[in-house]
């Protein structure tokens, strides 16, 4: 039984979301995170990443950074910039990139639904990155990014959520990428009760993105639970920020790579290596991306090529095995390649689908050699491996388009 509640927001002021929404704090580096914040200096960022507000010699993690973070969101608040919301909502999020409509419930998750693993991990995640967020969520007493997470799709749920859409929005918005951003506030009692029944019979929630946001949450609210010995579950730390989405209306981009050099191989006999695993057929197209599970392109000494695993390797019915992933990791870059732990590689860079093939072009022409286009990883391929109890290689989903952060804020105590 999933519980996933309402939770009175912190948000901006109407006329300021569209300024303040900023993409999440890790698709930027440091110097791009600069630039947004003097492009637009209302932006959220300069919360997230508020070392950005500092000289460089001042490290990220440096404790000034999170204290300067947390000073900057009640400053904002008092300023009038965000607003308190006086009841607990609901708020529906929807996401307009390309024509293509997703819609989800903004709600807190609750970290008991993490422990016991109703809410499912598909990723490991790193010490590092988890204790900057526990650093920035703890100091500034509130989430500020929502985690994103997919549910199987249900009814009631839809229903309500396209009835509260015919509504006016609380806000609507065309941000500088091109993506549209509506939200409507879901405050009547009776819809709310439904919703939170309804995700009461639900047993499996996953995340699709923010492994590291959810990890983070979950952390900091069990050192809360442990300074407070009469904690009873209902206060806010026990929870964390989230928008859910139905399975129906996510679209995964594939993660594409590209890798530094032939480990030693001319292109000749690398070829034939390659060949022990998969049928290389070479192209005479520009750019090539893969139609079907099962086959990857390969950019190579300025050419592009079409490889088909073999039929033996593409019956492997294991759900991490099976993953297109899995298999370029398992047969190419590990074995032929000697990239044995993509995590801490220097060799291999990875390269979001929204970049384009003309990215992996690009790097394979400048600081890399190869590359390889992917065919992308399904939501059910998500969903088997999780319920499975496993893990997906690194970088193996990229989800577009992404949650802003700043429209929403969770307090961790009562406001």
């Amino acid at each position: 039984m999933a519980d996933v509640k309402p939770f009175q927001c912190i948000r901006p002021d109407k006329e300021m979301a569209g300024r303040i929404a900023a993409l999440p704090y890790d698709v930027y580096s440091r110097q791009e995170a600069k630039i947004e914040i003097e492009r637009e200096p209302l932006s959220f960022l300069c919360i997230d990443r508020a070392e950005t507000l500092f000289d460089d010699s001042v490290e990220a993690y440096d404790e000034r950074v999170y204290k300067r973070a947390g000073d900057l969101l009640e400053k904002m608040v008092s300023d009038g910039i965000f607003i308190k919301e006086t009841k607990e909502c609901y708020y529906v999020y929807e996401l307009i990139m390309e024509g293509r409509s997703q819609t989800g419930l903004v709600a807190c998750s609750s970290i008991d639904d993490y422990l016991n693993n109703i809410i499912k991990k598909h990723e490991n995640t790193r010490q590092d990155k988890e204790a900057d967020r526990i650093c920035h969520v703890d100091i500034c007493d509130a989430q500020t990014g929502p985690i994103f997470l997919v549910y199987r799709s249900h009814e009631i749920i839809n229903k309500i959520i396209s009835d509260v859409k015919k509504e006016r929005v609380l806000y609507g918005f065309t941000a500088p990428d091109g993506i549209t951003h509506n939200v409507w506030m879901l405050q009547e009692k009776d819809k709310i009760d439904r919703i939170r029944k309804a995700f009461a019979g639900v047993n499996s929630i996953y995340i699709a993105d923010g492994h590291h946001r959810a990890a983070s949450a979950v952390k900091v609210g069990l050192k809360r639970r442990k300074a407070n010995h009469g904690y009873n579950g209902t206060e806010e730390f026990n929870y964390f920020l989230s928008v859910l989405f139905p399975e129906d209306q996510l679209m995964i981009m594939p993660y594409n790579r590209v890798v530094k050099d032939f480990n030693g191989y001319g292109l000749s006999e690398f070829l034939d290596r390659v060949s022990e695993f998969f049928q290389v057929k070479p192209l005479e197209k520009n750019t090539y991306s893969p139609e079907e599970k099962g086959c990857f392109g390969m950019y190579a000494a300025g050419s592009w090529y079409k490889l088909t695993a073999h039929e033996n390797i593409r019956n492997n019915t294991d759900p991490v095995k099976a993953l297109d992933v899995s298999v370029l990791q398992d047969y190419l870059l590990s074995r032929i390649l000697g990239i044995g732990d993509p995590r801490t590689d220097k060799r291999i860079d990875f390269i979001g689908g929204i970049r384009g093939l003309g990215e992996l072009e690009k790097r394979a022409n400048e600081d890399m050699a190869l590359a390889f286009s992917m065919y992308p990883t399904s939501i059910s391929e998500l969903f088997a491996v999780s319920d499975a109890g496993k893990l997906m290689p690194p970088k193996s989903t990229w989800f577009e388009p992404k949650l802003r952060s700043g429209l929403f804020i969770h307090k961790l105590t009562r406001i």
